[in-house]
């Protein structure tokens, strides 16, 4: 993809035109953490790929970027996971099925599905990282035979802000998923791993001739991940990145996300990590 060449499905003439869509269905993850389900007006998809991101508006308040978190093989609807950190996101918290949002995109560069199938997919997931990720791994499970193991590592900063909670159960028990997770501190019921998400990948059983990856998280993460996994002798031709951060109109006019040469709103959020060496800052 050449730089500031947007994927986004709308026509050109609809970049700046929120659509006004249902929401059918609002779920509580955690205190902070929300989840929607969305609908287009007449149940019309998305069209979006793993890795991209909608602008979400509230009439009257403001709008902001938000990574899809639903696998586009899902169809009808869309699910986006939203932390409760600021007014917008306040508003958004009050919302009830039936409450109607603006919607603008899908945007950005997500992931390239045809680079990860036939491949081991290694997904390393920090904090609300495994919001965007979770488009991915349900893709995988949903087109199964497409694709090699499915290997998920997930980082939380403690037990009581773990994200999809019940599908995390199902990932456990699921033999096609080779699930890890670790909290930096555990509460006194946790009985799983505690420690920083890189003390998760030594551990790993990967067939370096085969296995992608792909991270997301905050970013004081994404360099001790990085070595760690160059530890591990993953190449780095292997390596996708999603920086989930800095944007703001969605399409490449305001230069809020700009990183020296590049507009994370349209050549990410999604990026090959060889591409990513030139944006050091951005890690």
């Amino acid at each position: 993809m050449k730089l500031n060449e947007s994927v986004s499905t709308q026509e050109p003439q609809d970049l700046y035109l929120p659509v006004m869509s249902e929401v059918l269905e609002v779920k509580r993850l955690t205190e902070l953490e929300t989840l929607y389900t969305v609908q287009l007006p007449g149940g019309r998809d998305l069209g979006h790929q793993p890795g991209q991101f909608v602008e979400v508006s509230v009439f009257g308040v403001g709008e902001a970027p938000f990574s899809i978190s639903s696998s586009p093989t899902r169809q009808g609807v869309f699910e986006l996971g939203i932390r409760r950190v600021g007014l917008l996101t306040e508003k958004l918290a009050e919302l009830k099925p039936g409450d109607k949002v603006g919607i603008r995109g899908p945007f950005g560069h997500g992931i390239d599905l045809e680079k990860f199938k036939g491949k081991d997919v290694l997904i390393i997931a920090g904090g609300i990282g495994l919001v965007p990720m979770r488009s991915l791994i349900n893709y995988v499970l949903d087109r199964r035979d497409e694709f090699g193991r499915l290997i998920i590592c997930y980082g939380s900063r403690s037990d009581q802000e773990l994200l999809f909670t019940d599908e995390i159960a199902a990932w456990q028990e699921d033999p096609d998923v080779d699930f890890h997770v670790t909290v930096d501190r555990g509460s006194p019921q946790w009985e799983g791993k505690v420690g920083v998400i890189t003390t998760l990948i030594p551990g790993l059983d990967l067939d370096l001739d085969r296995t992608v990856c792909c991270v997301c998280g905050p970013p004081v993460m994404y360099r001790f991940v990085l070595l760690a996994l160059k530890s591990r002798g993953l190449p780095d031709e292997a390596i996708y990145m999603s920086l989930e951060r800095r944007m703001k109109c969605g399409v490449g006019k305001c230069g809020h996300c700009q990183i020296n040469h590049s507009y994370v709103c349209q050549d990410g959020p999604v990026y090959h990590y060889p591409d990513l060496k030139s944006l050091e800052e951005a890690l």
